[in-house]
């Protein structure tokens, strides 16, 4: 199997992880998260319009730098005012140039969830996360086995975080849903030609039971990507360049967040 962009970091913080003397088991008792949730920040409402879940990212390997002098609490703020349900801030710092503090000060500035992106390959990675006081996790199908999603599935429910599966194809979408999860996130782009499939991600979402909170991520540029995703069924779109990059990312956020949703789910 050729490899992609998520072997590399995926090796770097399982070596990462293996290096991590903390006992998780002891742990647990001692960290909860008792925020807002955010599977009830996302969760489809009638007449409602798509959900924003709108991204703090520094910058990307294959872009480089987005914004490195960002003040991640201000943007924070300002996707707030344009009516984003909940943020997402990237902590990975080899990659990303993100950081605990990253997310540790959106979660001072800002009333709404709060998505800890990153690369979880561990329960500490899983109880880190709450302990940061953010309010979901961040789970890559691509990058577990079934063993270990369902288990960090269930350790993020158990302190009270909610794990956000992100999959690539309907064998992933099914694996999510025997782990457990209630949120799950369609990767729109290829993992191998890193081009963007709308049309694939909105087969992925047509057979998860109506309950399912469905995301949308990668390759949502403009509006009418936002709507199209509204219409095939997705509830709510991570976003997270176009916002970084805009010369008024509150106005961004508004323009994306007045997008209705499609056909209501039973």
């Amino acid at each position: 199997m050729v490899a992609t962009y998520l072997d590399a970091i995926e090796s770097f913080h399982r070596t990462r992880a293996q290096r991590d003397t903390r006992d998780w088991r002891s742990r647990v008792a001692h960290v909860h998260y008792d925020g807002p949730r955010l599977e009830d920040a996302l969760a489809r409402t009638s007449g409602s319009n798509v959900k924003i879940i709108a991204e703090v990212k520094r910058r990307s390997p294959s872009k480089g730098w987005l914004g490195q002098h960002l003040d991640a609490a201000s943007l924070a703020l300002e996707y707030v005012a344009g009516g984003a349900a909940a943020i997402s801030v990237l902590t990975d710092e080899a990659h990303f140039a993100g950081s605990r503090a990253d997310l540790e000060s959106v979660t001072t500035a800002v009333k709404v969830p709060v998505l800890r992106k990153d690369f979880t390959v561990s329960e500490n990675d899983v109880l880190d996360a709450a302990d940061m006081g953010a309010s979901g996790v961040l789970l890559i199908a691509a990058i577990l086995d079934a063993g270990e999603l369902s288990n960090f599935v269930t350790l993020a429910l158990e302190v009270g975080l909610s794990p956000l599966v992100e999959v690539h194809d309907a064998r992933e979408a099914h694996v999510a849903l025997e782990s457990g999860a209630r949120l799950i996130g369609v990767n729109q782009r290829d993992l191998h030609t890193f081009e963007v499939h709308p049309e694939h991600a909105a087969k992925i979402i047509a057979d998860l039971p109506g309950e399912i909170i469905r995301v949308a991520e990668s390759g949502l540029r403009t509006t009418s990507d936002v709507e199209r995703a509204a219409d095939a069924g997705f509830d709510a779109v991570l976003v997270g360049e176009v916002f970084v990059t805009s010369p008024s990312p509150r106005a961004t956020v508004r323009n994306f967040a007045s997008i209705s949703l499609g056909f209501q789910r039973d």
